[in-house]
Formats: structure tokens, sequence, C-alpha cells
């Protein structure tokens, strides 16, 4: 495990958004690891931290981006 009182605020979010990323990418232990970093933000800032979703989100720029029709066309 990760000592995370000892780093500062930044490591700490950068270290959350890597392990997250390595999470969605299907390695074993990384979803426990981003989630005690997580922790650890949320307890330091006192409130709610959200984590930003579009850096996280691994699909490519043309799937984010583009519109779907709200209908199917059969």
């Amino acid at each position: 495990m990760i000592e995370t009182e000892t780093l500062p605020d930044e490591e700490l979010g950068a270290q959350a958004t890597e392990w997250r990323r390595r999470a969605l990418q299907g390695e074993l232990h990384a979803r426990g690891i981003a989630h005690q970093l997580e922790a650890e933000l949320r307890r330091r800032a006192g409130v709610h931290h959200h984590p930003d979703y579009d850096t996280l989100d691994l699909r490519s720029l043309e799937h984010r981006q583009g519109k779907r029709p709200w209908w199917k066309p059969w």
C-alpha cells in the first residue's frame, strides 16, 4: 500500500488519477489502491470531491464527442 499521509496534495491527485486509469484498463488490484488515494483526497479536502471523469474516459475523442441520433434507423 502507498503511504498517503506523506504525499503532497498534487502528487496524491496525480497518483489517484493514474491508479483509476489502470483500474479501468483491468489491472487486478488498481481499483483498491485508487479508492484508498481518492478517500485520502476527500479526507483532506473535507468536502465531497468528485474526480474529473473526462480525464478517465478511455474512449477515443471522436466517440466521446460524437452525437448519436435519438432514434435508431432500422
